[in-house]
C-alpha cells in the first residue's frame, strides 16, 4: 500500500496540480491586495466615500426575543468577492493568452511543391551526369 501511494504522490499530474495550487493562492493574495488597497479606494472615491465591505444589512428579530441576535446580511463583501473573481479571471485569461501566443509555432517555410516532371528531369540530368563520369 505504501508503495501504491508513492507511486500514486510522485506521478506528474499530482505534483503539478500542487504547484498551480501553491502559485493560485499566492497569485489570490496579490490580486485581492490589488482590488482592497488599489481599485476599491479609487472605486470608493468614485462613488462618494462608498466602502464596499462595510454594506450590510441588519435583520432584527420582530418578536423582540432575547435569545435570537442580530443577523447580517453583508453584501458588501458578497460585491467585493465578485470584483476579486472578476480580476482574477481576467487576469488568468491574460496570462493563458500571452502564454499562447509566446508558444504558437511559427509556421514553416512552404517548401516549393515540385511537379512529378521537374523530380524527373531532375533525376534524368543527375543520372546523365553520373553516367559521364
Amino acid at each position: 500500500m505504501l508503495k501504491e501511494f508513492k507511486e500514486f504522490a510522485l506521478k506528474g499530474n499530482v505534483v503539478d496540480l500542487a504547484v498551480g495550487v501553491i502559485i493560485g493562492a499566492a497569485f489570490g493574495k496579490i490580486v485581492s491586495s490589488l482590488v482592497n488597497d488599489i481599485l476599491m479606494p479609487i472605486l470608493s472615491i468614485l462613488t462618494g466615500g462608498i466602502n464596499f465591505s462595510d454594506l450590510k444589512i441588519i435583520l432584527r428579530n420582530a418578536n423582540n426575543a432575547k435569545h435570537l441576535a442580530e443577523v447580517s446580511l453583508n453584501y458588501g463583501m458578497f460585491i467585493q468577492n465578485i470584483i476579486d473573481f472578476l480580476i482574477i479571471a481576467f487576469s488568468i485569461f491574460l496570462m493563458v493568452k500571452t502564454m499562447n501566443k509566446l508558444t504558437r509555432k511559427k509556421p514553416k517555410e512552404e517548401v516549393k511543391k515540385k511537379t512529378q516532371e521537374e523530380i524527373l528531369t531532375e533525376i534524368k540530368d543527375i543520372l546523365k551526369e553520373i553516367k559521364e563520369k
